[in-house]
């Protein structure tokens, strides 16, 4: 075996165990490295070793009070593009959750890779920031929206413009806050709109794809109970299924094996001022809460009752 090659595997084995001790339980390989490691690679004819050689070939990353079961490099591989397929997303199992100190500094590390990502050059060329998500990385809760407008483009945070605050208010009457949920995009960048000094447009089913493996991580992290899907796109970026928000609200369906529930878009609710949407959404919401085993008050479930009350 060459002494290059010998060198290349022992470095790998010690960065390995180095992070073994510190708690590591898994590893984070880019679609990149994956398409590297499954090409075939040319080998040089080399006579047979003797009976009694050994190579030491792979390497467990798990806590050393209890070490796993000893795993393949080819199904470490699998495992991952299983996990990070957009096409096989809905079915694919998520990974057994890090310990807390493990999740930060490995949403930490995606963060990283999010902030500096350049797979949608157009987009990448346009945008002020990438809106990579905020708040609780150990919440029940995860709200997933369609993507960044011109508001969270510049301040680099989800829902911070109108519909953003329509959000927070939702958030706060089912008793959290922005700080104890977490709120992610199917996007991470704006859609461009060139030529267009305003507005905002679609994320196109590639660009969705392309950036749908940061979420799926942010969402195998995070192993939130329960999401809620803002919107149509929203709906069609996790679940693939563009029949339409409508027909979908209100009736749970499944995403990695959490519950999630579709609902309106708030942007939505501020166009249409209707107040029989707005208490579709409020009515999805508590169904949210009774999916979380959280206590529902009087005054939550009549919320809308007490509105129209008020208003007759």
């Amino acid at each position: 075996m060459p002494d290059g090659y010998e060198k290349l595997l022992d470095a790998a084995i010690r960065h390995l165990e180095e992070m073994k001790s510190k708690g590591a339980r898994f590893v984070t390989v880019s679609a990149e490295a994956i398409d590297a490691l499954s090409a075939p690679t040319p080998r040089p004819a080399v006579s047979a070793p003797p009976p009694d050689a050994r190579v030491q070939t792979e390497v467990e990353v798990a806590p050393a009070s209890a070490p796993a079961p000893q795993k393949t490099a080819a199904t470490a591989r699998v495992k991952t593009q299983e996990a990070f397929d957009p096409e096989s997303s809905t079915a694919a199992p998520a990974p057994s959750p890090p310990g807390p100190e493990a999740k930060e500094t490995a949403m930490a590390e995606l963060r990283e890779r999010a902030m500096a990502c350049q797979k949608c050059p157009h987009l990448a060329s346009s945008r002020k920031n990438v809106v990579f998500g905020v708040g609780d990385i150990h919440s029940p809760l995860m709200f997933v929206g369609e993507a960044p407008g011109a508001d969270e483009d510049a301040q680099g945070e989800p829902f911070v413009g109108r519909a953003g605050q329509l959000l927070t208010r939702i958030i706060q009457t089912m008793g959290f806050t922005r700080q104890t949920v977490y709120i992610a995009n199917i996007l991470k960048c704006r859609p461009d709109t060139p030529g267009q000094p305003t507005g905002n447009r679609k994320p196109t089913a590639d660009e969705m794809k392309t950036c749908l493996p940061y979420l799926l991580a942010q969402i195998d992290l995070i192993q939130p109970q329960v999401i809620v899907a803002l919107g149509a796109t929203a709906v069609e970026g996790l679940l693939g299924k563009a029949s339409g928000i409508s027909k979908l609200r209100g009736n749970w369906q499944t995403f990695r094996n959490v519950p999630v529930m579709p609902t309106f878009h708030p942007a939505y609710l501020l166009r249409d001022e209707r107040s029989a949407d707005k208490r579709k959404v409020w009515e999805d919401m508590l169904q949210v809460l009774e999916k979380l085993g959280r206590p529902i008050t009087a005054k939550q479930r009549n919320f809308f009752l007490k509105a129209q009350a008020g208003a007759s």
